[in-house]
C-alpha cells in the first residue's frame, strides 16, 4: 500500500478527515428526512453497524427545519446534501448540520456560493463540494476528456472558497464508473490538498455496486488516495456500511475485528467447508465481542479444506485449520497444536480465538 496522501484537515462533528486520522464511513439515510422517526430509527441502526458519519437529503424548508429534532435523538455527526437552493444550505446549518454538501453543477452563481461560505464559517463547519458525472453540463465521449473536465470544473468552482480565505473543505468527484472515478480522483490529487471523500456513485445494485466501489475505492485506497468513503448502493444502508468495512480492511486501511481467509473448495475437500465457514462467520459476527461493529482487534483465521494449499496457509494465519478426512489440524503461530474432529471444529476455534481476544 502507498503511503497516505497529505492533506489539510477538517472536523464533522468531532470525527477528524484527513491525513493522518483513519478513513471514516459514511452512509445516506434513505429515510424522508422531515420523517423525524424513522430518520432517527435508520441513523441510529447505521452508527450501531459501524457508520460515523451519515447524511441526510434536504429536498425542502421542512426536511431542513427537521435536522435540530433528529440531532437530539442522534449522536452521529449529521451532513445535510443540498442541490439546487442555497438558502436550504443556510436553513440547515442554522438547524444544526455538522457539514453541508452542495453540488458544483447546480449552487453555483456567486450570491448562492458566498451565503453559504458564510454561514459555514459563522458555524465552523466544513463544505463537501460534491461533483459527479451530472454535474457536468457538457456531452463528452470520451473517459479521459470527462475526468479531465470535472477536475477543471472543481478547481474553477474552489477559486471562490479560496477567494474568500474558506479551506474548511471536503471534495468528492464521482463517476459510475470505477475507471473514471479512479483517474478524476489521481488528477485531483495532483493539484490540491483538500481530503477526498471517495465513493462510486449510483454503483447500482447489491452485488454490482460492491464490485463497483471495491475497484474504484480500494484501487485509490491502496495508492493512499481518500479520508473519507461511502459506498452507494441501491438498497438498505446497513449493507453500504458492511460494504465499507471490508474495504477499508482489505485494502489494508483498517482493522475491523477477525478476517477469515477460506479455500474455495475443490473436489479435494471431504469435509462441509462452506458449512463450517458460514457458521464461524456467523459466531463471530454474533458476539459483541468479535464483531466487525465492535473491535479493532485484527487476526486472521484461515479455514482451509484439503493438504494441498491448507496447511501452508493454516501456518501463515494467526490461527487455521487444515482439514483432511473427518479430522482437523489446528495451527497457532505456525505450528500444529491439536488435531480434532470435524464435528468440534467450531467450538475449538471459537475457544481458541477468545483466548487470543
Amino acid at each position: 500500500m502507498a503511503e497516505r496522501r497529505k492533506t489539510k484537515v477538517v472536523d464533522v462533528g468531532g470525527v477528524r478527515i484527513g491525513s493522518p486520522h483513519p478513513v471514516s464511513i459514511q452512509s445516506m439515510t434513505k429515510t424522508d428526512t422531515q420523517d423525524i422517526a424513522s430518520t432517527v430509527s435508520q441513523i441510529n441502526e447505521l452508527e450501531e453497524a459501524g457508520c460515523e458519519i451519515v447524511r441526510v437529503a434536504v429536498k425542502d424548508n421542512r426536511d431542513a427545519k427537521a435536522i435540530s429534532s433528529i440531532k437530539k435523538e442522534t449522536h452521529l455527526p449529521l451532513v445535510a446534501d443540498i442541490h439546487f437552493d442555497y438558502k436550504l444550505a443556510l436553513e440547515a446549518i442554522k438547524e444544526g448540520a455538522d457539514k453541508i454538501r452542495i453540488n458544483p453543477g447546480n449552487i453555483k452563481t456567486e450570491e448562492e456560493v458566498s451565503a453559504v461560505i458564510d454561514a459555514a464559517k459563522e458555524k465552523d463547519i466544513p463544505i463537501r463540494l460534491g461533483m459527479n458525472s451530472g454535474s457536468l453540463e457538457e456531452v463528452i465521449r470520451t473517459e479521459e476528456e470527462r475526468s479531465d473536465k470535472m477536475v477543471e470544473e472543481m478547481l474553477k468552482y474552489l477559486e471562490a472558497f479560496e477567494k474568500r480565505n474558506f479551506q474548511n473543505i471536503v471534495l468528492s468527484l464521482k463517476f459510475p464508473t470505477p475507471s473514471e472515478t479512479v483517474e478524476a480522483y489521481r488528477k485531483m490529487a495532483a493539484k490540491s490538498d483538500y481530503p477526498f471523500h471517495l465513493g462510486v456513485t449510483a454503483s447500482g445494485p447489491l452485488e454490482e455496486g460492491i464490485v463497483k466501489s471495491s475497484i474504484g475505492i480500494g484501487t485509490l485506497l491502496m495508492e493512499g488516495i481518500g479520508d473519507t468513503i461511502r459506498v452507494s448502493l441501491t438498497g438498505d444502508p446497513l449493507y453500504e456500511v458492511d460494504a465499507a468495512k471490508r474495504i477499508l480492511s482489505s485494502s489494508g486501511c483498517r482493522d475491523f475485528g477477525p478476517e477469515i481467509i477460506s479455500c474455495p473448495t475443490c473436489g479435494r475437500c471431504q469435509v462441509d467447508l462452506v458449512s463450517i465457514v458460514k457458521e464461524l462467520e456467523e459466531e463471530l459476527k454474533g458476539d459483541p465481542k468479535y464483531s466487525i461493529s465492535h473491535t479493532d482487534k485484527q487476526i486472521t483465521i484461515a479455514i482451509m479444506g484439503c493438504e494441498v494449499n491448507g496447511p501452508g496457509e493454516a501456518k501463515s494465519a494467526d490461527i487455521g485449520i487444515a482439514f483432511g478426512k473427518g479430522k482437523g489440524a489446528i495451527f497457532k503461530g505456525g505450528k500444529v497444536i491439536k488435531t480434532i474432529e470435524v464435528d468440534s471444529a467450531i467450538k475449538e476455534l471459537l475457544d481458541i480465538i477468545r483466548e487470543e481476544t
